[in-house]
């Protein structure tokens, strides 16, 4: 087991958490570069996520930023399109490029932005969230990411939940299809990495104190810097093609 190795997770999993992510992406990008067996990465970064994901769910509820009226609706409808994804085995390298293209586009939005926050919430449509959790549960069950990189920036960018909200929401909502991803994954036959828990340990000490930090520590306007990187990495790595 390399050290560097769980201590590059242990970061992953800080930053991510600071903005409400799972880390998926990441890990994904750490395994790659790590020469691990493709059928283990998918698995080992949405169980990696199922753990950060809810860690940093607790802290940015427990600080008071969860929205149940806009999470539900997305999860009534990511949660089963997240369990066919994860059950689909399907070649995303070209998906991977252009969402890739799509996420820069977010993050350099993030980063031209000067609003530290969403001054006045517009109300979320019902409809328009189904749809949303529809898409974003069925393309992060194939991928094997939890959806927080796909919903942080449409939460925002509609303006219906500050960086914050967004983040507390989105912990959650990668919590679900991460879970509903396993599970799908499980019904195929599910390989599980040697040193699992080891990963788990050090992306939850991790994930615990990125959330800490994120919750009740750091200003919105910077929250949103931090968001725009993640993004920023997550979209060089799809646009690549590391995974």
């Amino acid at each position: 087991m390399d050290i560097l190795l769980l201590i590059l997770v242990f970061i992953v999993a800080l930053l991510y958490a600071a903005v409400g992510h799972g880390g998926a992406s990441g890990y994904l990008a750490l395994m790659a570069l790590y020469g691990c067996a493709p059928e283990v990465m998918k698995p080992t970064a949405l169980m990696l996520n199922l753990f950060v994901s809810l860690t940093s769910f607790i802290q940015y509820y427990r600080a008071g930023y969860y929205r149940a009226h806009i999470f539900l609706p997305l999860a009534l409808t990511s949660v089963p399109l997240s369990f066919l994804g994860g059950y689909l085995a399907i070649d995303g390298v070209l998906y991977k490029q252009i969402l890739g293209i799509l996420l820069l586009f977010a993050a350099i939005r993030f980063w031209l932005s000067r609003r530290a926050h969403v001054v006045q919430a517009g109300k979320a449509s019902i409809p328009v969230l189904l749809s949303i959790g529809a898409a974003i549960g069925f393309l992060s069950g194939l991928i094997g990411i939890g959806g927080g990189i796909l919903l942080s920036p449409v939460l925002i960018l509609l303006a219906w939940a500050d960086q914050k909200q967004t983040a507390a929401i989105s912990a959650i909502f990668i919590f679900v299809n991460s879970l509903a991803g396993l599970g799908g994954q499980w019904a195929k036959g599910l390989v599980v990495h040697d040193n699992m828990i080891w990963f788990v340990l050090f992306a939850v000490a991790g994930g615990w104190v990125g959330a800490y930090w994120g919750a009740g520590k750091f200003p919105q306007l910077i929250l949103k810097k931090i968001l725009g990187v993640v993004l920023l990495l997550a979209a060089i790595k799809l646009i690549t093609a590391v995974v």
